[in-house]
């Protein structure tokens, strides 16, 4: 006897809101041992601080598997599993960091070796819940609301980045490793609880068997090994050109983090306590950005302030041009250094929102039953832009200098290259719109071409 198809309903807000807030605990888990241990090695332990920028790169290279976490969700067909187990080891690995870094006071060798897999294990969690959990968003959030939803789950991880902080660095003060380690304890166990909270009946009317009319492309993906399913999505061209997008975008991006503030401090002469206020001001600037690609995006509005993909390609050209403006501030003190900032953080937040919204689309128009696999292809280029950006940012800052001499023409020089990024992601990104303005044929699931591992884009 033939069952009758079951159907999984689209994601309310309700929906949306638990997602965030499990973004949110990762986020505080995450802040913590990036930025919290990452003080307590250099200024209580005094440490090298190329220790704990080792260990937060490391992190970033873990998170290249992404895909295979991703691919174990496809497998699964159900995401929750992976994001309450990716939430328990990132747990698991912040509290060991946190012991790590109590133990490099007496036996800094060991202590390390203990980070180091620390680390690891944070990498890991991260990739596996967050991975899973874009994919999930990518499944279950309908088209109109891809923009605002995107929005709502990443300003909660942010206000869980600041909560966190601001919570943590009132308990660990004054700082004793006792104290450290209970409030590393707690966070771990709040976080986890809070998660599997928000996960409880998240996908209860996902049905873990494939439909009738799916069996022959379910039996076919089930059978594939990670492999051949990465081969099958890195074939799509839109897969293709999108992973180039986002490992470019987020280079430029995240090249400039740390060189911001030293450039203020060293070419206008802004204290310390100014340049922290501008990185605020940036920080704001995103805000801005993200909320008014949430406002395009929403159904109210129906597109009359331009479609996402309109905000991506306009929020990299802005970018690009704000970078010009850090030229032309480096090169002269009468610039508007604090509004070109905020310039730059609006166009930072708008094409980064609109991102994550197009990379929703993209894994859903991809083909059901490869959201995941997708999703880990596009987090693992953000993991591996991110942990080079820091780098290439500070080394072409150290290399200008060497080569110009000059503080103003070097910081001019990298700004100059972060603007030609920019540009180019610019251009990368106007390609994926033209591919979305050729109108989608939909696949059916008997289809030829999918049953032979075709692209369905």
């Amino acid at each position: 006897m033939m069952r009758t198809p079951s159907t999984t309903s689209p994601f309310g807000w309700f929906q949306i809101i638990r997602l965030g807030l499990i973004q949110a605990c990762l986020g505080a888990v995450v802040v913590v041992t990036t930025s919290t241990l990452n003080r307590i090695m250099v200024v209580e332990l005094a440490l090298p601080a190329l220790l704990p920028g080792f260990l937060v790169a490391w992190h970033y290279a873990v998170q290249m598997v992404r895909p295979r976490m991703g691919f174990g969700a496809d497998k699964g067909r159900r995401s929750t599993p992976w994001m309450m187990g990716g939430m328990l080891v990132l747990g698991g690995g912040g509290f060991m960091a946190a012991w790590a870094t109590v133990w490099m006071a007496s036996e800094p060798f060991y202590g390390a070796l203990l980070a180091w897999l620390s680390f690891s294990l944070i990498g890991l969690g991260v990739s596996a819940c967050g991975t899973s959990l874009l994919a999930l968003m990518a499944k279950r959030v309908p088209d109109e609301r891809r923009a605002p939803a995107a929005t709502t789950v990443w300003l909660m991880m942010i206000v869980g980045f600041a909560v966190t902080a601001g919570v943590v660095g009132k308990l660990i003060d004054p700082y004793s490793p006792q104290v450290l380690l209970q409030v590393s304890a707690s966070l771990s166990v709040v976080t986890a609880l809070i998660t599997a909270v928000c996960l409880w009946g998240l996908e209860k009317d996902a049905d873990p068997q494939p439909l009738p009319e799916r069996n022959a492309a379910s039996e076919r993906l089930q059978k594939q090994d990670f492999k051949e399913a990465f081969k099958e999505v890195w074939a799509d061209p839109a897969a293709r050109t999108f992973t180039v997008f986002v490992f470019m975008s987020m280079l430029a991006y995240s090249a400039q983090d740390l060189i911001l503030e030293p450039f203020a401090g060293a070419v206008h002469g802004f204290t310390p306590g100014q340049t922290t206020q501008l990185s605020g001001w940036h920080h704001m600037g995103v805000l801005v950005g993200m909320l008014a690609v949430a406002g395009a995006g929403s159904r109210w509005v129906a597109g009359r302030l331009g479609s996402v993909q309109a905000w991506m390609v306009g929020g990299c050209l802005f970018s690009a041009l704000a970078t010009v403006g850090l030229v032309s501030s480096a090169l002269s003190a009468a610039w508007p250094l604090k509004a070109n900032v905020v310039f730059l953080g609006v166009a930072n937040g708008a094409f980064s929102i609109a991102a994550i919204a197009t990379m929703m689309r993209l894994a859903g128009e991809g083909g059901a039953g490869r959201e995941g696999t997708r999703m880990g292809l596009w987090g693992a280029a953000q993991a591996a832009a991110f942990g080079l950006g820091g780098l290439l940012g500070t080394a072409a800052s150290d290399v200008a200098h060497a080569l110009l001499g000059e503080q103003s023409a070097a910081y001019a020089a990298v700004f100059a290259l972060q603007g030609l990024m920019f540009a180019l992601s610019a251009v990368v990104a106007w390609r994926l719109r033209s591919r979305a303005a050729v109108p989608h044929r939909p696949m059916r699931f008997d289809s030829p071409v999918l049953l032979k591992g075709g692209s369905s884009s």
